[in-house]
């Protein structure tokens, strides 16, 4: 593998969410890596990276409004971009006011062309949504209150 390649794979990794890039080629095997704790694996005899599942992460009180309980908000487990419709011009999934079941679709967040499908936790109405549809959202963020 020549160093221009490598230099590429470098400039990519940095642009890009990937957080770890392994390729190998004749023999040689590159490891690129940016430092984000996301777990990744390269597929055997290949240069595809997939991203492992999310876990969702826990919610502490800090990244709760105010007056709010932890256990009735929902969070992203990813960072992506979220969707509140399942397709583009149909309806959201939720508004405020709704009373969603437990395991109902709330939203979507988008990740690296993945579509992982946000669901309810509990039963209940949702009593405020906390982010904008196409925005990006961190994972651990809050989304939706379910009172």
């Amino acid at each position: 593998m020549d160093l221009q390649k490598i230099k590429t794979l470098i400039e990519f990794v940095g642009r890009s969410r990937i957080s770890e890039l392994v390729v190998s080629q004749d023999g040689t095997t590159v490891r690129i890596s940016n430092g984000i704790s996301r777990q990744v694996t390269a597929a055997e005899n290949s240069t595809v990276v997939r991203q492992q599942p999310a876990r969702a992460p826990v919610v502490t009180d800090a990244a709760v409004p105010e007056g709010a309980n932890a256990s009735q908000m929902v969070v992203a487990p990813v960072f992506g971009l979220l969707h509140r419709s399942p397709s583009p011009g149909a309806p959201p999934f939720v508004k405020v006011g709704d009373v969603v079941e437990a395991g109902q679709s709330l939203c979507i967040i988008e990740a690296m062309k993945v579509f992982n499908t946000v669901s309810a936790q509990k039963t209940g109405p949702i009593v405020c949504i906390l982010a904008d549809d196409g925005q990006e959202v961190e994972a651990g963020q809050p989304l939706m209150e379910i009172g």
